[in-house]
């Protein structure tokens, strides 16, 4: 059993005392070593005044000097504490304040020194309240003394770890990269202690990228006996009768599960499936049926908690690192051919994609066939199926060029935008969740059109399922997306403006869903649309999950919710939980001398309820159990998107090193006081099909012709005798001169290329 400072803080409340025995129960604490392990860290944090003890509980002191935080350091020992509101001031660490907290910490800072309008607080780490790195990447070596050290590959962790025998020989791991575990972080004066995991290898060549993604981002490779023992126990050969008597029989819809082309490993899980009907009115009843793995995931057992741990499944090219073991993904998964347990949107749309009514309900279904995405292509360009395939061919016709392009339309008119993208383009390829997954909006492949149309009926739905849990006034998970951020966009601007797009703000200095619609077309004009779609995407921020309703920018929702991935994401499991509460235990009247309730799984409620829809008792556990989780949950959603991305950073670079002294064209997309950036476009003498993108670095100090000087008002390095001057959007011949493939870092070198200018060419 795993707890930290923050987990069992987050089980506390300033205004609620809890028991140790309560806080054993979420913490799963089953034997005396855990329960004494918890009662010192209870007493630790009693004796400095974190806790507060009384009449035998705990509750949360909260001081108002004290905030809750996570660090952020750089290579060169800068360190600041950034709070989860985005708005709150970041508070300056220094070194000797840190109390051996490092990088990616989450700690408690006491403020010592207030902010001014030029500096920012400073503060002291007083708590640390979780690990970041209870493992780290590093390479192996031997100091002065001949002890053998680890030193850490990312140079934001500025300390070597002491290395312990762990049966593997140290003497044969210098100079190898390692996996390194931590047994004791630093106290004091002395220094970090760990031990050898897993040796790596001497050099990129000999290295799996996923070995190294894994090891970097402390990925699990196995669940705990515990949660293996618990799945074994899980029956689901038959479908009990009390589910049959409280399900909507929805078994004669023709029902269609559309896939991705993957490995078997991904085909344990069917999580969706579509079904179409059309009523006498002329109007389309749209049923998306997501699997039941609530069913087989009860809350506070050794499978959910590791779930809970877990947050995520990350998907690295074909290995997959699940949420749940196979045992429970076979069980809940909408195989073809068998009844399945499923929570159903059933959703009333009209001929212009108006939603005109909808229904949540828990469902007994069958899927009748099961297709690829490629499969549907085939079929729908060609209009021809094989034998038995006829019917599915008509309802995936409607889908597509009736239903869907009218979805599309309501949300382009309230500023919705799609970005263009390519499959390796991206750290999910192809996607493998049925919403916008972690790209942040609606992604259109132009090799698989047919997949953003799918998208546009799944985003739908969690619209729709975020709409009906605020209505009913529960509470639940929501997820959001904030505006970029200025200083990132407006070298985008600058960037469109320099090669010559018409484009304006709608308002300046502020930026909006719509006008990245605009953008995406005044992209349609430029040769270089793929790359200007890959710089708009990485300029939109991340989800991040809240307990509020919030816009989703990339998606022009004013609120939004994840709910189709329950077997892949746990806010997905949470927000299924929380409607199989409502279906079971929610109130549909106020007082029981009410005749008449309404039907809380249909919109129809909506406007009409002014009471608690759950329990009392109920409805403030599920409060506090989600305020406790969210900060965690948006945590490990970052670490799966992080580990996503390097794996096709490393894929990247990897590339780029075998094209060590080769010289290409690229596009200039970036420009610092220290050098400026490059997008590569093909290489010299060969025309490439497909930009790569890959972006590399010219470092000011490899322009030897001149002292280059960074104009920050138009975003360009200018020489100051020869005035040649590299700025955004300008074309220039480059070459590879090295690649440090584990930091994903290409250093480039100018072959050919800037502009002389006068001062008054410049300013225009």
């Amino acid at each position: 059993m795993d707890f930290s400072i923050a987990t069992i803080l987050s089980l506390l409340s300033p205004d609620k005392l809890v028991s140790g025995k309560q806080i054993e129960k979420k913490l799963g604490c089953e034997d005396e070593k855990d329960i004494e392990k918890l009662q010192i860290a209870l007493d630790v944090l009693e004796r400095i005044g974190v806790i507060a003890k009384e009449f035998g509980k705990y509750r949360r002191c909260i001081e108002k000097d004290v905030v809750e935080a996570k660090l952020r350091c750089s290579s060169k020992g800068f360190c600041f504490a950034i709070q989860d509101d985005e708005d709150a001031d970041d508070i300056y660490i220094r070194e000797t304040h840190l109390s051996n907290a490092w990088n990616g910490d989450r700690v408690l800072v006491k403020i010592i020194k207030e902010g001014t309008r030029r500096r920012s607080p400073e503060g002291e780490v007083k708590v640390i309240l979780e690990r970041a790195n209870p493992s780290v990447l590093a390479r192996v070596s031997q100091d002065e003394n001949g002890e053998y050290v680890a030193v850490p590959l990312d140079d934001r962790l500025l300390f070597e770890i002491k290395l312990r025998e762990n049966g593997i020989p140290l003497a044969e791991t210098v100079d190898h990269l390692a996996h390194v575990g931590i047994l004791r972080y630093p106290i004091g004066q002395k220094p970090p202690i760990g031990k050898v995991l897993r040796v790596l290898g001497s050099d990129a060549s000999t290295i799996a990228d996923i070995d190294i993604v894994c090891s970097k981002h402390d990925l699990p490779h196995d669940f705990p006996e515990k949660v293996l023992a618990q799945a074994e126990t899980i029956s689901c050969e038959t479908i009990p009768p009390v589910e049959w008597e409280k399900r909507l029989d929805l078994r004669h819809l023709l029902t269609i599960a559309i896939e991705p082309d993957v490995a078997t490993e991904r085909e344990l899980l069917v999580e969706n499936a579509l079904s179409l009907e059309k009523t006498e009115d002329g109007k389309w009843i749209l049923g998306v049926h997501i699997a039941d793995v609530a069913h087989f995931v009860p809350e506070d057992t050794p499978l959910d908690r590791e779930a809970r741990k877990r947050g995520t499944a990350v998907h690295l090219g074909h290995f997959l690192i699940p949420l749940l073991p196979e045992k429970v993904l076979r069980c809940a998964s909408l195989t073809p051919g068998l009844d399945r347990l499923a929570i159903s949107v059933l959703i009333t749309l009209d001929n212009r994609g108006e939603v005109t009514e909808y229904q949540i309900k828990p469902s007994i279904v069958r899927v009748d066939h099961q297709l690829t995405y490629k499969q549907v292509q085939t079929m729908i360009a060609t209009n021809s199926a094989k034998e038995g395939l006829e019917e599915p061919l008509t309802m995936l016709n409607h889908l597509l060029f009736d239903i869907s392009p009218a979805v599309r339309a309501k949300r382009l008119q309230k500023g919705g935008f799609d970005i263009s993208l390519d499959c390796g383009d991206i750290a999910e390829s192809p996607p493998y969740f049925k919403d916008e997954g972690r790209i942040g909006t609606i992604a259109f492949y132009p090799s698989l059109p047919i997949l953003s149309l799918f998208t546009e009926l799944m985003v739908l739905v969690g619209q729709l399922v975020a709409e009906h849990l605020q209505q009913l006034q529960v509470p639940a998970i929501y997820c959001s997306q904030g505006k970029p951020d200025w200083d990132e966009l407006e070298d985008l601007l600058k960037l469109v403006a320099n090669l010559g797009l018409s484009f304006q703000l709608e308002q300046e200095d502020e930026v909006y869903p719509m006008d990245y619609y605009r953008l995406t077309l005044a992209f349609s004009n430029s040769e270089h649309e793929k790359v200007l779609h890959h710089l708009l995407l990485n300029s939109l921020k991340s989800n991040k999950y809240t307990l509020h309703p919030a816009p989703h920018f990339g998606l022009a929702y004013d609120i939004y919710t994840h709910c189709l991935s329950p077997g892949q994401r746990y806010v997905d499991l949470i927000n299924q939980r929380i409607l199989k509460k409502v279906f079971e235990q929610g109130r549909d009247r106020r007082t029981s001398r009410v005749k008449e309730g309404v039907d809380l799984t249909s919109s129809t409620c909506h406007g009409q309820i002014h009471w608690n829809v759950l329990p009392p008792e109920i409805h403030s556990e599920l409060e506090a159990d989600l305020h406790s989780i969210i900060s965690h949950l948006n945590e490990r959603e970052k670490i799966a998107e992080d580990a996503e991305r390097d794996l096709v950073g490393l894929s990247k670079a990897e590339k780029m090193k075998d094209c060590t002294g080769k010289v290409f064209r690229g596009l200039i997309t970036g420009v610092q006081s220290y050098g400026f950036f490059v997008q590569i476009l093909e290489e010299e003498g060969r025309f490439l099909e497909e930009p790569l993108l890959v972006e590399g670095l010219v470092h000011v100090s490899s322009l030897k012709d001149d002292w280059y000087e960074y104009v920050p008002k138009y975003s360009c390095l200018v020489g100051r005798r020869n005035r040649v001057v590299y700025r955004l959007g300008d074309e220039v011949e480059v070459e590879v001169k090295s690649v440090d493939y584990y930091r994903q870092q290409i250093d480039l070198v100018v072959v050919r290329g800037g502009t002389v200018v006068s001062e008054n060419e410049l300013e225009t």
